[in-house]
């Protein structure tokens, strides 16, 4: 058997387990990379649709991501090809990147995270984990998601606390805090591309936060970039980009926050997604799995807390022990002066090519007093162990 994958999947060599595997960047893939190909194993910077795959050998497409639109589902079911992605594999490493972000724009802007109402578009893997860190920490949490509001939960993901779905236009009216997590669709009933256009960023409430940490052509980034001239009111998070891994310097700018397209980074996430996909992969071809996938140790395995540490206190100093989004934010921005548009994109590959290894809070236990309901309900909400020493 002959499996391609993208060069930057983490412990893809357990796909050799079962054949010849070749790695190659993803963002490059060809058709004569994949025509001799049983197996496709991607992430979200390859597109594949039959521009790439007509007239190859491949009957199955692993993409480690959560997403899916950069697979063309349709064309691959028509064509017999079976395919399969990750979800959830690294919803957790995007939630504490947002939480990230949040404790910095408070530090900054000097308020209070409590006294604010979130807003939640997508309510997916991430949107529904993050509802209900916000929830679990006794914040103020609106939903929008039209598919869902009509349809289910995502699978594997307990329900948002009985939050309640409102439209676009009442989250923008009631939230100053706006986090976007849907996937990119370009048409269907409800299509994502422009989600928030000139006339949507117009009614953001003065002093909103705006983050977007799911797909870049949610936000139409050229009115983005125009409202943000005119509003010194608003903070915006980027972490991903209308047009990657084009990124516009004059729209960095004036971001708070500007990341390239790291939100979902950590280790534990990209080899979670790696084990779905592998599974997926073996199933689909009758394969044994073999030993396990092992996720090395975090260096550091337990945390203690103090008996006067409040939930409040936990909440502002945990993400930093754990990502600091300052550090991708000056990494990118340093790209940004370069002159050429194409080494501004390929520096934004290196980037995410040569990221380090960032571990999630459930890496590590954090260890409490006795009598301290308030930090385990927030280290629950959090989604980290514990345990009272």
């Amino acid at each position: 058997m002959r499996i391609v994958a993208d060069e930057n999947i983490p412990v893809a060599d357990v796909f050799a387990r079962h054949g010849e595997l070749k790695r190659l960047p993803g963002r490059a893939l060809a058709t004569a990379d994949v025509r001799d190909a049983d197996a496709l194993i991607v992430r979200s910077v390859t597109r594949v649709d039959a521009a790439l795959l007509q007239g190859s050998n491949v009957r199955f497409v692993g993409t480690c991501t959560i997403g899916t639109d950069h697979l063309d589902t349709a064309w691959l079911a028509d064509n017999g090809i079976a395919w399969s992605n990750a979800p959830g594999c690294n919803a957790r490493s995007v939630v504490e990147y947002v939480l990230a972000a949040l404790r910095l724009l408070s530090m900054r802007r000097q308020a209070a995270l409590a006294q604010r109402c979130f807003g939640i578009v997508g309510a997916g893997e991430v949107g529904q984990r993050l509802a209900n860190v916000f929830s679990g920490l006794g914040w103020s949490v609106l939903l929008c998601d039209p598919p869902r509001q009509h349809g289910s939960k995502a699978p594997g993901v307990s329900g948002c606390y009985g939050q309640q779905f409102v439209s676009l236009d009442e989250l923008l009216q009631h939230c100053d805090v706006i986090c976007l997590h849907t996937p990119l669709t370009l048409d269907g009933d409800w299509p994502t591309r422009h989600l928030l256009g000139e006339s949507q960023l117009a009614r953001l409430r003065p002093g909103s936060w705006l983050i977007n940490a799911g797909r870049g052509p949610v936000i139409d980034n050229t009115a983005l970039l125009g409202t943000l001239r005119q509003r010194d009111d608003l903070a915006v998070v980027l972490d991903v980009w209308e047009h990657e891994p084009v990124v516009d310097p004059q729209l960095a700018a004036l971001c708070e926050l500007a990341t390239p397209h790291i939100a979902g980074y950590s280790l534990d996430g990209k080899i979670r997604g790696t084990e779905m996909i592998y599974r997926a992969f073996c199933r689909h071809f009758g394969l044994e799995e073999g030993a396990s996938i092992v996720y090395p140790a975090a260096e550091i395995s337990s945390l203690a807390a103090g008996g006067s540490l409040t939930a409040a206190q936990l909440l502002q100093r945990l993400p930093a022990l754990f990502y600091d989004p300052l550090t991708d934010d000056a990494a990118l921005r340093a790209t940004l002066l370069l002159d050429d548009a194409g080494q501004r994109a390929a520096a934004f590959d290196r980037l995410r090519k040569q990221y380090p290894v960032r571990r999630e809070m459930q890496a590590t236990c954090l260890c409490l007093p006795t009598g301290s309901s308030a930090l385990q309900q927030a280290a629950d909400a959090l989604g980290m162990p514990w345990q009272v020493v």
